[in-house]
């Protein structure tokens, strides 16, 4: 490792070294084998990869898993650079080294230079900026499974990993059998020799462990036999079976279960609590009140001997609720703010502005044809099938926690911090997560579960919110509106963009609940509030995107695709409005501004050509078509909708996608299918709507998912690529909502510019 790749920060000037993983070469990831201990028999190789004395590979698995397929793909790669069969990779519980970092959805929310020449291009200060923050991020244990980038994080370090193991398996071959290397050949996970010898990767671990790899370097995709070809998922057949392990399925000796009841109003406090009557309810042991915990609600939790003796007595426990200090919250009059706010500043150029080019405000007052709308969108909710659940140990100064987190650094400080032990006393362990979305980047519900385990006197406890806990409160997709602004020239060409945003920034938020040390001012510019507009690819000469960071009071955070799931929306919508403003073909249209984007062009084209846009359709129907980058990835969509009974009916979904090298299609046809149906649902039924401080929607009643009966065919195009893999958790998200309002536009000549939708 050059010397050179190490940043002195400011903080080794106090004797700290903080080193940065996510640029340094993949080799610096590989880590020690003494990261990995060994466990019957097993022979760690590095910090990655053990192997286990039948052969089978054992690999430290640093990603959650929350139906996203990244286990499988992950375990994909480290099966292609040993040649084993995928059912001979084990995944095993990592440490916390910093080799298992990502903070790439972390540093990504960082903003972009105002001035940028092209969208997507940073500033040397900014791309400086990211490297600190990304050494001090890792320093603090951020490892987040979150951001779409899984794989793209774990593509380099996996297979090098992988790689050096084999390396050192042959080497150790090499050794005993007094053979060339180049003469051995490896077949699921067997070495031999064609002069006779063999033996399986268990029978040469011990001597590996200590020969030198040589430089081993990863399989040309010449080579390759499982990477780019479908596989079935690894976790399929336990989560079939019902033997998955989620959060809400821990089960230990003397456990107890928790309950738990928010204040009513978002912000609020817990009055008096009649302690004495719930303690007469059947099964329960003790009443524990709760402080915010990392952003939180007040809370009052009933612990009992089973979860349903906890759950009705919650329910019928007499607490009295406070109201918020600050004054009651409504999501009506927060729209009205937020739509004052961007007009405010689109008249005068304000706000932080994240990309510009050209001069926008002259090209605009010259225009032959100007446009000016505003669309908007509600506070959404996560939703996700396994409710809040935290299980926590508290004992003989140790904490011991099972979570279905997407960040068990995270929840491994902050449950360090409640319970008053060191940090290196806090052992997590991750279960599947039944649904993560983002809910489960933050850690709330964690010092909530130990704050409860310290009055249990050792026994450990599972804390299970309801579902209508979970959705009223929890950090919402925050609300947004955009006030967009275009000049059309005589031509119907456009000549001018101007975007203004406005709504709460997560970043800063998630930071001040989770990192404390990184937060600050809560009106900081934030990436996430203006992506998906700041660097959408359509060549218009004269831009000016800008964001006006605004301070609500409702707690937002992270949710599936974050800002691009309504950017989008706005963005594609507006290209739509311009379209039509300029009397052009929408996808005709996209195609003219994507000159000097030829894989967005790409992208556009093959979605256009597989749903056969310029085809006919049965009366009653109509074809909508949006195009949107996210997370690396360029996803277009063409939805077919009619309108039944008054309501719109989306019957099929084309979706082309390019994503970099695909490790597994079946895997990214899953989360295409899986980012539609959640877009889906959010565009045509969903809103979080609060009154006098209190949300009204309370469980799956007021917030409709789209079901099987509802569903669309959805079909995935890939187009080939050996770019470096990106994300596919939430690419497929943004573009629906576009897609199905152009579409439901051509059905009514009415533009719809706020959802859900409502005709």
């Amino acid at each position: 490792m050059s010397r050179r790749r190490f940043l002195l920060s400011a903080a080794a000037i106090g004797g700290a070294l903080l080193v940065g993983w996510g640029v340094m070469p993949a080799r610096s990831r590989l880590g020690q084998g003494a990261l990995l201990p060994s466990v019957d028999g097993d022979v760690p190789l590095n910090g990655w990869i053990k192997i286990a004395p039948d052969g089978g590979v054992l690999l430290a698995m640093n990603r959650s898993e929350m139906g996203q397929g990244v286990h499988t793909a992950l375990a994909m790669l480290v099966a292609e650079e040993l040649d084993v069969p995928l059912g001979r990779v084990t995944l095993v519980e990592p440490g916390h080294d910093a080799i298992y970092g990502n903070v790439a959805m972390f540093v990504g929310s960082l903003p972009f230079h105002p001035v940028d020449s092209q969208p997507g291009q940073e500033s040397s200060t900014v791309r400086s900026g990211r490297w600190i923050v990304s050494k001090v991020a890792r320093e603090l244990g951020i490892n987040a499974t979150g951001g779409s980038s899984s794989i793209a994080d774990g593509w380099e370090p996996l297979r090098q990993a992988a790689a050096t193991a084999r390396g050192q398996l042959l080497g150790a071959a090499s050794l005993q059998w007094r053979l060339p290397v180049d003469e051995l050949v490896v077949t699921e996970g067997v070495v031999s020799h064609p002069s006779g010898p063999k033996a399986h990767y268990g029978e040469l671990a011990k001597v590996a462990a200590s020969t030198p790899p040589g430089n081993m370097q990863p399989k040309d995709p010449k080579a390759w036999k499982l990477i780019g070809r479908p596989a079935p998922r690894i976790d399929v057949v336990a989560k079939s079976s019902g033997r998955a392990g989620f959060g809400i399925d821990v089960r230990l000796p003397g456990m107890l279960f928790a309950a738990i009841r928010h204040s009513p109003a978002i912000g609020g406090g817990i009055g008096a609590v009649d302690v004495n009557a719930v303690l007469q309810q059947p099964g329960v042991e003790r009443v524990v009140r709760l402080g915010p915990y990392a952003g939180s609600t007040a809370a009052v939790a009933v612990v009992a001997r089973t979860s349903w003796h906890a759950r009705r007595a919650a329910q019928a426990m007499q607490a009295e609720g406070t109201a918020r200090p600050a004054g009651a919250l409504d999501s009506q009059a927060i729209l009205v703010s937020l739509e004052k706010s961007a007009r405010e500043a689109a008249a005068h150029g304000g706000g932080f502005g994240f990309h510009g080019r050209g001069d926008a405000a002259q090209a605009l007052a010259g225009a032959a044809k100007k446009l000016e709308v505003v669309y908007r969108a509600p506070y959404l909710a996560h939703a996700a099938m396994e409710p809040i659940n935290c299980t926590a140990r508290v004992a003989d100064g140790k904490v011991e926690l099972w979570a279905p987190t997407q960040v068990p650094g995270m929840a491994r400080n902050l449950a360090a911090s409640v319970a008053g032990v060191p940090v290196d006393d806090v052992t997590v362990h991750v279960t599947y997560l039944g649904g993560g979305f983002g809910r489960r980047l933050d850690v709330d519900f964690v010092g909530q579960a130990v704050r409860i385990a310290m009055d249990t006197n050792g026994r450990p406890v599972q804390l299970l919110w309801s579902r209508e806990e979970d959705m009223t409160h929890d950090f919402y997709r925050p609300a947004g509106v955009a006030v967009m602004q275009a000049g059309l020239d005589a031509q119907g060409n456009p000549v001018a963009l101007a975007i203004t945003s406005a709504g709460d920034a997560i970043t800063p938020r998630w930071l001040e609940r989770g990192l404390p040390a990184l937060s600050g001012p809560m009106d900081a510019p934030d990436k996430t509030t203006s992506e998906g507009l700041f660097d959408q690819p359509y060549g218009v000469p004269n831009q000016r995107i800008g964001h006006v960071a605004t301070t609500h009071g409702v707690p937002v955070g992270f949710w599936r695709s974050v800002g691009h799931s309504h950017n989008a929306f706005f963005g594609e919508s507006f290209i739509d409005e311009l379209a039509a403003a300029a009397g052009q073909d929408p996808y005709a249209f996209r195609l003219g501004l994507l000159k000097d984007m030829p894989r967005h062009a790409a992208v556009l084209k093959l979605a256009a050509d597989q749903a056969g846009w310029r085809t006919p359709l049965p009366p009653g129907r109509a074809r909508g078509i949006a195009l949107h980058e996210s997370f690396d990835t360029i996803v277009a969509q063409v939805a077919e909708v009619s309108l039944e009974g008054g309501k719109p009916r989306v019957h099929r979904v084309v979706c082309a996608v390019d994503c970099g090298v695909v490790v597994n299609p079946d895997i990214v046809a899953q989360q295409m299918e899986s980012g539609v149906i959640f877009g889906l649902s959010a565009a045509l039924h969903q809103r979080i709507d609060i009154v006098d401080g209190v949300v009204k929607q309370k469980n799956f009643p007021d917030y409709p998912l789209v079901t099987l009966k509802d569903a669309p065919a959805i079909e995935t195009h890939i187009v080939p690529s050996t770019r470096h893999p990106s994300g596919m958790g939430e690419p497929g998200t943004p573009p629906i909502a576009p897609a199905v309002g152009n579409a439901l536009f051509v059905l009514t000549g009415k533009r719809l510019r706020e959802l859900p939708f409502v005709l």
